[in-house]
């Protein structure tokens, strides 16, 4: 009898000297979750929160314990918290609805805000959280953790990249900033490493023809990066080291946020600071990565007049030396073969929306710029105490570069209820497209003088019959004009009018499946400025790219069927993405070599009969309690010309396109078992493909198709968090590997002979990296 008093005593003064958590459960949207469920893990200790989401939680021993918040349909939330004697805790919890995950508002597919599970066009999202768990410092490095998506390097001395999508060149996808094409054909050739990841808040990408709605350049498809805006008051500022195999990269990076009292108004800021010396992978005082210096800054800001109406003003500076070439400490004309890149960018946008009808109409309005102002080297210094060395010491070919765009536009949406059956919400607009480029460089009679206007008219209807079907149909007319100079330096006008067509189809067969399928029809204008018509090194020589007297626009038709399935239970969400895809070119753009000049080769872009790009896509996925995350998408694809193509003198002609494998991927895994922990490990596939590798005196006899292996990028990153209380901050403390197993171009051409295109797998050797960052609760 005394020892079952002695339990109960000893099991009273546990209750009474345990100590207490208190707090709310609620959505994170602020809405409480009645009669959530509250947990410690590892002991049988838990309660019920009341109507209110209110619990309180006594009897907790003293130490680290974790206790956990679960609500049906709601990620389940961990928090790990220091029970202290006598003092009571506050642990309130913040869930996310399952939907939230799943069903995303997006606004790239429609150019209205749309759910993903009733979005008739996939549109697929890289969060800035995903940018932060595969360690990317900028654009480039983010874009190939996505399906269809593979961003390539392309030059060994500048290291210029594109983005290809669902298998075609980087002057097929059209690269938005907060929904503008203001990613100028110079930009695009050096832009996506120069928009760093804090700038951004997320990007959507939509595969395949967008034309419709984005105009020309959409082929292949859309990627929209949307910079950070104004949600509450916070702030960052961090610092990461990175080592590329002795080679120094430090970044500096900070951001704040300010919102008025009254959310009627805010605005945010940006600022990233990089500097990277170069690498030279083979020893011959060449670099494979150039010398990078980066700055950039900006602002974004919102004000509501009132409550039925919102300006949007984004802003943003970028500042870029990049040098590449031989390694000397002297002005880029004394090096044997060198780039040198000094671009000022600036990119800004002012959006008006006013909202009427009771919400049914709105009306947007809005203007976008960009201006690149860009000094430039190209050259290869002829040896030492010739007639030539001394010309070009004399004149070096030293170029300048200018590109501006403006676009503004109207857009008009109205929602009709009751259309016929269902919901039917109307799209009209319409907008206008400048691009200005100039380049040139004197000493090598080289002159790109090219102005393109583009007027286009967009309608569409988003019908949502039931629950079951959307139907989303409209067409695009454009009217395109190219000013510019032929390759006798006269001028030409080319004039194109295009209609272009586009319609989605979404069914759901069940609850979390959906079937879609889509055909749309694009055109790409020919420009005489483009990722095409990189300066390039070889044979001793620059190879440049000139346009066909002849030429005209690309015209496509793009066909895509897929399958979505997503289930979400009360701890996992699992789900997987099939895709098929197919687009026909018609009077594809190719480039062919004509002969050689006083510089070296040149090439010509011509129009080929067609070009056919087909293929599949999978993607899976894995969510556990938020614990736990993976993701993975392969891509299989076939991409080849109509009729075979010229792509050397030497060489036989091929269909295959080259530079593009057959099949490439990516996966990431995410663990965080606490709020404080994570762990993250990715990875990229990329296939093997053709490369054409050019004759070069001191590298390579005769032209040659090379056969590049398959490679595997593997990275890890991990990163601890400590919480200051009383000064409401946070640290932050990462480290990590990018490229573990060095999976690296092992063969390069050495010298000022270099075939400096002649280039192929990651972007970059192993680098180690380590870094912190401060920031706010």
């Amino acid at each position: 009898m005394s020892r079952i008093f002695t339990i109960i005593f000893l099991g009273i003064s546990f209750i009474a000297n345990g100590q207490t958590i208190h707090g709310v459960v609620k959505t994170s949207k602020g809405e409480v979750l009645p009669f959530a469920t509250i947990t410690v893990k590892h002991t049988s200790m838990g309660i019920t929160a009341d109507e209110n989401g209110k619990y309180r939680l006594s009897g907790l021993p003293e130490g680290k314990v974790v206790v956990e918040a679960s609500f049906a349909g709601f990620v389940s939330g961990k928090k790990q918290v220091m029970i202290t004697k006598h003092i009571q805790k506050e642990v309130n919890f913040s869930l996310v609805e399952h939907d939230e995950l799943l069903d995303q508002i997006t606004v790239t597919g429609t150019r209205t805000d749309k759910r993903n599970t009733k979005n008739p066009v996939i549109v697929a999202v890289i969060n800035s959280q995903t940018l932060a768990n595969v360690q990317a410092c900028n654009l480039s490095e983010g874009l190939n953790y996505q399906t269809g998506l593979r961003v390539e390097t392309d030059c060994q001395t500048c290291n210029y990249t594109q983005l290809r999508m669902n298998g075609l060149a980087g002057g097929y996808s059209q690269i938005l900033i907060n929904g503008r094409p203001v990613f100028s054909p110079l930009t695009g050739l050096y832009g996506l490493e120069q928009i760093p990841t804090n700038m951004i808040d997320r990007i959507e990408v939509v595969r395949g023809g967008g034309s419709a709605l984005y105009g020309s350049s959409a082929i292949g498809g859309t990627v929209n990066v949307l910079t950070k805006i104004p949600k509450k008051n916070d702030y960052s500022i961090g610092f990461t080291y990175q080592n590329v195999k002795g080679t120094d990269d430090y970044i500096v990076s900070g951001n704040g946020t300010i919102v008025y009292e009254d959310k009627n108004a805010g605005i945010s800021f940006f600022m990233n600071n990089r500097k990277r010396g170069w690498y030279d992978a083979n020893g011959d005082n060449y670099s494979e990565l150039p010398e990078l210096k980066n700055n950039a800054f900006g602002a974004s800001l919102f004000f509501l007049p009132e409550t039925n109406q919102k300006i949007e003003v984004n802003f943003s500076k970028m500042n870029e030396h990049r040098y590449g070439g031989e390694m000397v400490d002297s002005q880029p004309h004394f090096a044997f073969q060198s780039e040198e890149r000094i671009h000022d960018v600036y990119v800004g946008n002012v959006d008006y929306q006013v909202n009427f009808n009771e919400n049914k109409s709105s009306f947007i309005t809005y203007f976008a710029a960009q201006y690149t102002g860009r000094d430039h080297y190209t050259g290869v210094r002829p040896n030492i105490g010739t007639s030539e060395d001394e010309a070009h010491l004399l004149n070096p070919p030293y170029g300048k570069s200018t590109t501006s765009t403006l676009q503004g536009g109207i857009q008009i949406n109205h929602q009709l209820d009751n259309f016929i059956i269902g919901n039917n919400v109307l799209t009209l607009g319409g907008e206008f497209v400048q691009d200005d480029v100039y380049d040139e460089i004197k000493a090598y009679t080289y002159k790109v003088d090219q102005l393109t206007r583009n007027l286009g008219v967009f309608f569409q209807s988003d019908w949502e019959l039931n629950d079951q079907w959307n139907v989303l149909a409209g067409f695009r007319y454009d009217n395109h004009t190219l000013d510019a100079l032929d390759r006798n330096g006269a001028a030409k006008k080319i004039i194109n009018n295009v209609v272009s067509p586009r319609m989605s189809v979404l069914f759901k067969p069940f609850n979390n499946g959906q079937l879609r399928a889509t055909w749309g029809t694009g055109f790409r204008a020919p420009q005489a400025f483009d990722t095409d018509l990189h300066i390039a090194f070889a044979g001793g020589g620059v190879s440049r790219v000139v346009l066909a007297n002849d030429l005209k626009r690309e015209r496509s038709n793009s066909y895509s069927l897929s399958f979505n399935y997503d289930k979400p239970t009360e701890h996992y969400i699992y789900g997987f993405t099939f895709e098929s895809f197919y687009t026909n070119l018609n009077d594809a753009f190719y480039l062919e070599g004509i002969g050689e000049d006083t510089f070296g080769e040149v090439f010509e872009k011509r129009n080929g009969k067609g070009a056919v790009v087909k293929g599949i896509t999978l993607e899976t996925r894995f969510n556990y309690d938020g614990i736990v995350q993976f993701e993975t998408g392969l891509t299989y694809q076939s991409s080849q010309y109509k009729i075979a193509v010229k792509n050397s003198d030497e060489l036989p002609l091929k269909k295959q396109f080259l530079r593009t494998p057959n099949t490439y991927g990516y996966a990431t895994l995410t663990y965080t078992p606490n709020q404080k922990i994570k762990l993250a490990l990715n990875s990229t596939y990329t296939g093997s493909m053709e490369v054409l590798h050019l004759a070069s005196n001191q590298n390579l006899l005769k032209d040659e198709y090379f056969q590049s292996p398959t490679f595997f990028n593997v990275g890890i990153n991990a990163s601890y968090k400590f919480t200051f209380n009383s000064l409401k901050a946070n640290m932050e403390i990462h480290g990590g590997v990018k490229n573990i197993f060095d999976a690296y171009q092992n063969h390069f051409d050495v010298g000022k002979e270099r075939d400096s295109n002649f280039i192929y797998g990651p972007a970059t050797p192993r680098i180690f990296l380590i870094g912190l960052k401060l920031f706010s609760n």
